[in-house]
């Protein structure tokens, strides 16, 4: 009994040595709350950096440079892009600006948002925002019309003095969407979205050639798409209201006939016969 007594004492106590080492080497948590979240921009379109919409993105960089990120829009949805910049405590008037471009790398006027803002000496950052127009899933070839496909967004500061280029700043970054529906639906559809790479990818799945795997990888130079794939088809939800829209024609119609149709054919048969 003394022996298993001994025994006992020594196993607790080593347990109380090692709870401490133990617990030292879990893994702490991660206190952004989103590991998958980028931490870092791009410097042109073609390094852009891939972001989901609703995903908040992170990066730090200098006054001077040209941030870029890159997100997916699909037929029917409203983008709007919102960012803020944490400025240095030092640092003289500044005047920020968020653009975006489409697929074909046009620059696409915002409805309405603070695209452009000045930021006054010692001010400690700084909102943007970009509510672009309603992507269509067709537009005519002179138009400017925003069209399914990968968006580019450029964060940049304009006129900076020279006391306050290469002082250090950080951004993010937010992407996210409102689903207009058939509302903005239109009668046709592109043959592929406007991402990076796609014209590419789709003549050498044409051809069927397997051979160069390595170049067929490397065509696709943009690997983001909407949640579900891409919709942008001639359906929409415009068909479902037009379709109930017809029923109820039917039916009004059908009323209005057997209230004014009367009690049938009239008799014959003179009256007082």
């Amino acid at each position: 009994m003394r022996i298993t007594r001994v025994l006992g004492a020594a196993l607790l106590a080593l347990g109380l040595a090692a709870g401490p080492a133990a617990a030292d080497s879990s893994p702490s948590a991660d206190p952004s709350g989103d590991s998958g979240a980028p931490s870092q921009a791009g410097t042109s379109f073609r390094s852009a950096t891939e972001i989901e919409q609703g995903q908040q993105a992170t990066a730090s960089g200098s006054t001077g440079d040209y941030l870029y990120w890159s997100f997916a829009a699909d037929a029917g949805q409203r983008p709007t892009v919102k960012a803020t910049v944490k400025l240095p405590e030092a640092h003289a008037s500044q005047t920020w600006q968020i653009d975006v471009y489409d697929g074909l790398r046009r620059r696409q006027s915002c409805q309405y948002g603070a695209q452009t803002r000045t930021a006054a000496q010692g001010t400690a950052s700084v909102e943007l925002a970009c509510v672009l127009r309603t992507v269509r899933a067709w537009s005519e070839p002179w138009a400017n019309d925003p069209l399914p496909g990968t968006y580019y967004i450029r964060l940049m500061a304009a006129g900076l003095p020279a006391s306050d280029l290469g002082l250090p700043v950080s951004a993010e970054v937010r992407a996210d969407s409102k689903d207009i529906g058939g509302a903005a639906a239109v009668d046709g559809s592109l043959a592929q979205p406007l991402t990076p790479g796609i014209a590419v990818k789709s003549e050498q799945e044409g051809s069927g050639s397997q051979d160069d795997q390595g170049s067929k990888k490397s065509a696709v130079l943009s690997s983001i798409e909407p949640d579900g794939g891409w919709s942008s088809t001639w359906w929409s939800d415009r068909w479902v209201w037009t379709g109930i829209g017809g029923l109820l024609a039917a039916l009004a119609g059908i009323g209005g006939y057997a209230l004014t149709r009367g009690s049938g054919r009239p008799s014959r048969i003179p009256p007082g016969v």
